[in-house]
């Protein structure tokens, strides 16, 4: 075998313990398996009826009819539904399986279907199945009740894997967005002379703040300002590594004769600067922008006046 087919067959071998170690967390066995495959004609006969009531039933609310544009989608909708619900009793449950389950979970989460109307279909599903098992099962009572429980056991399984998608993708979109941020550029804004704003945006890592602090000296070697303000009011995860880098950044502009404001500062920020041992003697902080600008005039006059 070749290192690239081991390297294969060795992520298949772990993908299948993981599925198997995930049926064994839900306690479903072949026996829960066989059980719920044995409620097929139950399932068949009320399947229809059971979505049609349940479509009914949601339409008269008016968050869940705004998913669905018309009959049509409503009508498409429910013969997937009823796939869906035909291989859950099927009870199949191989890594296709979880795939395909999966996949319908993205589907549903990219629809904007809410997990909120896809555990409230299956609960309806659900209830009224078991109801319809009770009723019309022949078996004495301890027995339907296993059925019952075979089946919400693997609709558990069902909805986890589905639910796992939507938590997915919502963390991809959150994912993208604070790179979207970080991305985000920070201008070196001349508000008068002599005075420079740099307002930061969005999340700051230790890689935007190195570049923030380039970008900051050589705003000041060229327009040779005596006062900076850095308003921190619009970012966000700020740690400890970046509150360093905000304090080395004021440390350079002050060594490079420009006085340093922070501004906007919030009690996390205060938190990391003191727990990171810096001095907050060597710059000046401000409670917003406003405040800011306004010592940053103040220095600067003070400045003139010294000068002349």
């Amino acid at each position: 075998m070749s290192k690239s087919h081991a390297v294969v067959h060795s992520a298949l071998a772990d993908e299948a313990s993981q599925h198997n170690n995930t049926l064994s967390w839900f306690d479903i066995t072949p026996a829960d398996q066989e059980r719920v495959r044995s409620l097929a004609p139950i399932a068949d006969h009320v399947g229809e009826e059971i979505i049609a009531d349940f479509y009914a039933h949601i339409l008269r609310f008016e968050d869940a009819a705004q998913q669905f544009a018309d009959d049509t989608q409503i009508e498409r909708v429910k013969r997937g539904q009823k796939k869906y619900f035909q291989e859950l009793i099927n009870a199949e449950l191989d890594e296709s399986y979880a795939e395909e389950r999966k996949r319908i979970g993205g589907i549903h989460e990219r629809a904007g279907i809410t997990p909120t109307l896809y555990v409230g279909s299956y609960a309806y599903y659900l209830q009224r199945l078991s109801q319809s098992i009770l009723e019309n099962g022949k078996e004495d009572p301890h027995k339907l009740f296993g059925l019952v429980l075979s089946m919400m056991k693997i609709a558990h399984y069902d909805m986890a894997l589905a639910l796992e998608t939507y938590v997915e993708a919502r963390e991809k979109t959150i994912e993208i967005h604070e790179r979207q941020m970080r991305e985000l550029p920070t201008p070196v804004l001349e508000l008068r002379e002599g005075l420079l704003l740099v307002p930061v945006v969005g999340a700051l890592d230790s890689h935007r703040a190195r570049t923030l602090t380039m970008q900051l000296l050589d705003g000041i070697r060229d327009t040779r300002s005596r006062a900076v303000v850095l308003d921190i009011t619009g970012a966000v995860s700020i740690d400890s590594s970046v509150a360093n880098h905000l304090f080395q950044a004021m440390t350079a502009a002050r060594l490079m004769g420009a006085k340093s404001i922070l501004a906007g500062i919030s009690p996390t920020v205060a938190q990391e600067l003191f727990r990171i041992g810096v001095d907050t003697k060597t710059f000046t902080t401000a409670r917003n922008l406003q405040q800011g600008i306004e010592l940053a005039a103040s220095a600067l006059e003070a400045h003139s006046k010294h000068s002349v």
